[in-house]
């Protein structure tokens, strides 16, 4: 998904403790704990979505999946401590329009892992895409992508 995304984050596991890989695991950070919030908004925990996500993750991030189950474990953390969502969204502005499509693709995919879209999760996907500034002709083909392969 987020080829910069990618390689900023191998630039933080190999070590590299320049400004630039702090600001690549805050955006790292703040992709999962996304990926966490439209999970929770529901509140019901399913086992497909938590699937979901760990995919999501090893695949848009190219990393394992102990690394994604590790990156999901702090978001979680942030994402219940959380006072809104631009505590996330102010990091990923910065996104070119193609990644910010992803990622909204992305938080589509975890809701409808269950089968279900519940109002909530649509409610969160909406305010995300708004706050990132994803044109909203791009949030209704992220939707319809999923919606036609689920």
């Amino acid at each position: 998904m987020l080829a910069l995304l990618r390689s900023l984050f191998r630039e933080v596991m190999s070590g590299n403790n320049s400004t630039g890989a702090a600001e690549t695991a805050a955006v790292q950070l703040a992709t999962a704990s996304l990926l966490c919030e439209v999970s929770r908004a529901d509140n019901h925990y399913d086992a497909r979505e938590e699937k979901a996500k760990i995919h999501l993750l090893s695949h848009l991030l190219e990393i394992d999946d102990a690394a994604a189950r590790a990156l999901l474990e702090q978001a979680r953390h942030k994402s219940e401590n959380a006072i809104s969502l631009f505590d996330f969204t102010n990091k990923l502005r910065a996104l070119e329009q193609a990644e910010r499509f992803e990622l909204i693709k992305a938080m589509w995919q975890v809701a409808y892992a269950d089968g279900h879209l519940d109002p909530q999760e649509e409610a969160v996907i909406r305010q995300v895409a708004d706050l990132i500034y994803l044109d909203h002709p791009e949030f209704i083909r992220a939707k319809l992508a999923v919606v036609q392969t689920a």
